[in-house]
C-alpha cells in the first residue's frame, strides 16, 4: 500500500448492509403518508425490496419502493420502469423530493429514539469491514462519501466501536453529489491519490465519464449492491471489481 493513497468509501453496500433496515425505514415512512399500509411489513416485501436496492441511490426512495411493492407490483416490474413509476408515485401523492428525505431522517430518528440496539442491529457490517477500518485507521487516512445523513453514519460507526472524524464524514447533509465530493477532495488532497471504493455501477460511470475526476481510482465494490447485468458493463469499462475477501487483504 502506498503512503499517498486516501481512501473514499461508500457507505451503504460497501461497509454497511443496510438493506433491511433501508426497507423497514422505508415501510415505516410509506405508512404516515398511506395509513393502509400494515403496521409491519412483510417479510416477502422485505426480500422484494433487497432485489430492488441495487437501484437506489437516496434513501428516501425506499418509502416510494415500499409502497409500490405494497401495492402489489413485483420487483421485477418496478425495476423494468423504476424511474417513471417513482415519478408517478410522487405526483398522485403531491409530495417533493425534500419532504420525503425529511421524513425519512425523521423516521429513521424515532426508531433510533425507540429502540437504539434494534435499529443498531438491523445495519450490520459486512463480515470482516469493522477489523478492516480499524486497521486502516491506524495507518491510512480514509473517509466516508454518502447519500445517507451523517448522524446516522456516526451512530453506526459507534456502534461498532470504528473511530472516525466527523469531518471525515461526507453525507446527505452538504447537498453535493459524489462528483462534486471527490472534485472537492482531488483539491483539498493534492499530493494523494484517491482511491474511490463504490458499489453502484451508475455513480461509478459517472465518475469514470467526468474529465476532472480522471485521476480517482475506481473500485467496484462487486459484495454491495449492484447486479450481475453491472458486473459485466464495469468490467467492459474497465472498472476493477473487487470482492470482499480481497477489500479486507
Amino acid at each position: 500500500m502506498n503512503d499517498s493513497i486516501l481512501y473514499a468509501l461508500d457507505f451503504d453496500g460497501v461497509i454497511c448492509d443496510s438493506a433491511v433496515e433501508t426497507a423497514i425505514t422505508g415501510w415505516k415512512a410509506a405508512r404516515l403518508i398511506w395509513p393502509d399500509m400494515l403496521n409491519e411489513v412483510p417479510q416477502d416485501k422485505i426480500d422484494q425490496f433487497r432485489l430492488l436496492r441495487p437501484l437506489i441511490e437516496t434513501g428516501y426512495e425506499a418509502i416510494l419502493a415500499m409502497r409500490l411493492l405494497q401495492q402489489g407490483e413485483s420487483s421485477e416490474a418496478i425495476a423494468n420502469s423504476y424511474s417513471d413509476k417513482v415519478q408517478d408515485l410522487l405526483q398522485q401523492a403531491q409530495l417533493s423530493i425534500a419532504d420525503l428525505k425529511k421524513l425519512f431522517g425523521e423516521t429513521r430518528d424515532a426508531w433510533i429514539e425507540q429502540d437504539l440496539v434494534d435499529w443498531v442491529n438491523m445495519n450490520p457490517l459486512f463480515p470482516g469491514v469493522a477489523d478492516k477500518l480499524r486497521q486502516l485507521g491506524l495507518t491510512r487516512p480514509w473517509l466516508i462519501i454518502t447519500t445517507k445523513q451523517e448522524r446516522f453514519v456516526k451512530q453506526i460507526l459507534k456502534a461498532n466501536d470504528i473511530e472516525l472524524a466527523d469531518e471525515s464524514i461526507f453525507g446527505l447533509d452538504r447537498n453535493l453529489s459524489k462528483q462534486e465530493l471527490l472534485s472537492g477532495l482531488l483539491q483539498t488532497n493534492p499530493a494523494q491519490t484517491i482511491v474511490f471504493v463504490e458499489d453502484r455501477l451508475p455513480t461509478l460511470l459517472n465518475v469514470l465519464n467526468n474529465e476532472q475526476l480522471q485521476s480517482v481510482k475506481l473500485i467496484f465494490a462487486l459484495w454491495g449492491y449492484n447486479t450481475a447485468e453491472d458486473k459485466v458493463i464495469a468490467a467492459q469499462q474497465g472498472i476493477l471489481g473487487q470482492e470482499l475477501e480481497d477489500f479486507l487483504s
